[in-house]
């Protein structure tokens, strides 16, 4: 038998335009009550871009929160009003690597940081890659600005994960799960 956790009280903390902070009372199997706190997001989308030669698209792109520029998989918050997941992952995708695909999967859902945050993020597989036309194409402003796109051999891209040079939590779940349905034939893909 589960023990059924009951939120008995919350009190908000921060109501932002991104996400909300909220400290929880929640009943613990012990008997007694803890507080959580808990960051809500308005989730995300990732996709791996892969070509017809086995390249995957990957930007580099600046994150303050830690200070670094890392490698991650064009992605972006679903923040658009009743928003299909495949529909934000094609608006990401065009907007961050200047691209657009004829045909999606799904390829792995995540939770970014259960411990603390309710944030996920569904990771797409975009294949059948044409470019945006030129007229068409987003203009990027902030960390966007200057972000890098390299089309990078999917096994090199693994390699990145194990070597730690690719480090961002989406990146590594979606093209290892890319990875590993390619050696599956894609007999593991889902519908997007």
């Amino acid at each position: 038998m589960t023990f059924a956790h009951e939120v008995k009280s919350t009190v908000t903390r921060y109501d932002g335009p991104i996400f909300d902070v909220v400290t929880d009372e929640v009943t613990m199997p012990g008997g007694g009550t803890a507080k959580r706190d808990v960051v809500h997001n308005k989730g995300a989308v990732g996709v791996v871009a892969l070509d017809e030669v086995g390249r995957v698209v990957l930007i580099r792109q600046y994150r303050h929160a830690v200070g670094q520029r890392l490698w991650e998989l064009p992605a972006g918050l679903r923040d658009v009003d009743g928003e299909e997941p495949a529909l934000t992952a094609a608006r990401e995708l065009a907007e961050e690597a200047d691209l657009q695909a004829a045909q999606y999967h799904l390829l792995v859902d995540l939770f970014t940081s259960p411990g603390f945050a309710d944030e996920s993020i569904r990771i797409f597989l975009a294949r059948s890659l044409t470019p945006v036309p030129d007229a068409d194409r987003f203009h990027r402003t902030d960390e966007e600005a200057d972000l890098e796109i390299v089309w990078i051999d999917l096994d090199e891209a693994v390699a990145m994960i194990f070597r730690g040079e690719i480090t961002n939590a989406a990146a590594v779940g979606g093209l290892l799960a890319a990875a590993r349905a390619r050696d599956e034939g894609w007999a593991t893909l889902r519908p997007a």
